[in-house]
Parts: C-alpha cells; structure tokens; sequence
C-alpha cells in the first residue's frame, strides 16, 4: 500500500512538472505579415484588398490566414464608408514541436469563417499629428470543420489610430482597437499597436511594429510587418466605358 502510495505521489509530480514546462501559444513571440491596399476605380469609389498571414512564432507555426476585400465610397477626403466581405481560416492549436505531429494532425481542427462587415473611417488633422478612427461592425459566419459546429457571431470593433511624421520617408504609427461582442460577454479583445513607417513611394509604405493583443484570459505579443500599395485605376476603366 506504501509503495502504491509513492508511486501515486511520483506519478503526479511528474504529471505537474511537464505540465508547468508545457509551452503555449501565448508564451511566444508570434508574427504577422500583412498586406493592404485601396485601388482607386473613380472619383469617389475604390477597392479594398488586403491580405494577413499570421503565426505562432516568429515565421512558423500557423495560425490564421485572413483575407478581405470591399467596396469603398469616398464621402469626402476625411469620410470614407465601406461594404466589405472577409474569409479567415484558422488553426486553434499551438504546435510548439513537430515531434508528434502524426498523432496531433490526425483530425482537421480548422475553423472557417465567412464574414460580412460594415465600416465608416473618418481622419482629422491636429497639428501634425494625422488622426483616424475606424469604426466597424461585423456579422460573423463560424465553422468548426472537426465537429461540424456552425455559430452566427456579431461584433462591433473602435480603433484610434494616430500616424506621426517624423520626414518625408519615416514616421511613427500608434492604434488602439477595441472588440465588443454582441453577445454573452461584452469584452473580445484590446489590440495596442505601435510601429515605425516608411514611404517608399508616392503610393507605397512599410511599417515595422509589434501588437500586444490583450484577451480576457490571455496575451499575444506579435511582430508585424505590414505592406500598404494603393493605386489608382481610374484610367483603365474610363478606357473600358469608352
């Protein structure tokens, strides 16, 4: 009965060591690496496109593809209102080692989403510093496609964006975004963002920046390199019309 004892005893202490040593998602360093652009196709209407891959780690271990794309009406320089639509497919588990990965890959546990979303944007200008706030509202379409699960979600999202130039070529770029859910609890989630800009062109920027996006239970702290190319169309369909 002694001996069962302490093999009980050692058994769970070695249960409870491994599980302090366990590495989670949110204990790494992650990255995202974005692509965004607003195509100009007349005076007052233009595309959204925009493309985000993003990882458990630095440049590995997926998580999430997002891509979206949606209509803008340009209701003035500083107004934009916008109709839009965004596939996002993601991977909820975290694979710190690939030592397993036969077992662990066994079942699909991907989670698809058609979203549909609503936006408006208006900019101003104090000082220097250029001001933008976002605000959006979502109508989520979620699917488990290990279980079969399917759930209609709704979402409101505010980001305060403020872009600070430092010259011609570099500047400074800081948001804040908030996610309210619709239902059961309020919180989503907080986004705080900060990063270092450059214009290559007219119409192409880079920013290097890092995200501490904040959940009622949990962190992620993310590297972003994002890719911001706007061009102008106008010409090619005024040929079309003719």
């Amino acid at each position: 009965m002694r001996n069962l004892f302490f093999l009980v005893v050692l058994l769970t202490t070695i249960l409870n060591s491994n599980a302090q040593n366990e590495i989670n998602g949110e204990d790494e360093l992650g990255s995202w690496f974005m692509y965004f652009g607003t195509n100009k196709i007349a005076d007052k209407w233009s595309i959204h496109t925009e493309a985000q891959f993003r990882y458990y780690e630095t440049a590995s271990n997926f998580n999430q593809l997002l891509l979206r794309t949606g209509v803008n009406y340009h209701i003035n320089p500083d107004a934009i209102a916008t109709l839009g639509y965004g596939f996002i497919e993601t991977d909820p588990s975290f694979t710190a080692y690939d030592i397993f990965a036969s077992d662990i890959l066994i079942s699909n546990n991907s989670i698809s989403e058609h979203r549909l979303f609503e936006q408006f944007i208006l900019k101003n200008k104090v000082w220097e510093f250029k001001f933008e706030h976002r605000y959006r509202l979502e109508q989520r379409f979620v699917q488990n496609n290990y279980s079969g699960v399917s759930n209609t979600l709704h979402r409101a999202r505010y980001r305060i964006q403020m872009t600070v130039p430092l010259t011609d070529i570099f500047f400074l770029n800081f948001y804040d975004e908030i996610f309210i859910n619709l239902q059961n609890e309020a919180f989503g989630q907080n986004r705080l963002y900060a990063a270092v800009g450059i214009n290559v062109t007219d119409n192409l920027s880079m920013q290097f920046g890092y995200l501490k996006n904040h959940f009622r239970e949990t962190d992620f702290d993310r590297l972003q390199l994002g890719v911001f190319y706007n061009t102008d169309l106008r010409g090619i369909f005024k040929k079309k019309e003719e």
